[in-house]
């Protein structure tokens, strides 16, 4: 199992990577780590945060994609549909949500899930919602 720890200020997670159901895109988060950015509230999804890829993703496949993650679930989308027009993203639900977009629901894969801190995945995702984009860090523990 490899696992993933997740900083962001006062805040600390630790997640296991999906790599039986998620292969590829594992394999392409672990040659992004360690991987700094800001993290922002959704916008359409409800109790989330994202985020944006831009074209980082751009050729990693669909595999075990849902809409409808769990609170800790955590997705990638590659970002690569053409008549979207938009970029990837990584998307932290954090609460009720639905994976969707203005012109409407996405995909995402399910390639990580937060296993320790989950506690405090409303009080995280209510500081970026209420503070805006927070800084956050992923890294390999093993």
């Amino acid at each position: 199992m490899t696992r993933i720890k997740i900083t962001s200020g006062k805040f600390t997670f630790i997640g296991k990577l999906e790599e039986e159901q998620c292969p590829k895109t594992c394999e392409w988060f672990l040659n992004l780590l360690p991987y700094q950015e800001t993290m922002i509230h959704v916008s359409w999804s409800g109790q989330a945060s994202f985020i944006r890829l831009q074209d980082l993703g751009h050729g990693v496949p669909f595999e075990c994609a849902t809409s409808r993650p769990s609170k800790g679930e955590v997705l990638m989308y590659p970002g690569n549909i053409p008549t979207l027009q938009m970029g990837g993203e990584i998307f932290l639900p954090w609460g009720g949500n639905v994976f969707a977009c203005p012109n409407g629901n996405l995909v995402g894969n399910h390639f990580m899930t937060i296993i320790e801190g989950n506690e405090h995945l409303d009080e995280f995702g209510r500081t970026v919602h209420l503070q805006g984009g927070q800084e956050i860090v992923f890294e390999k523990l093993d």
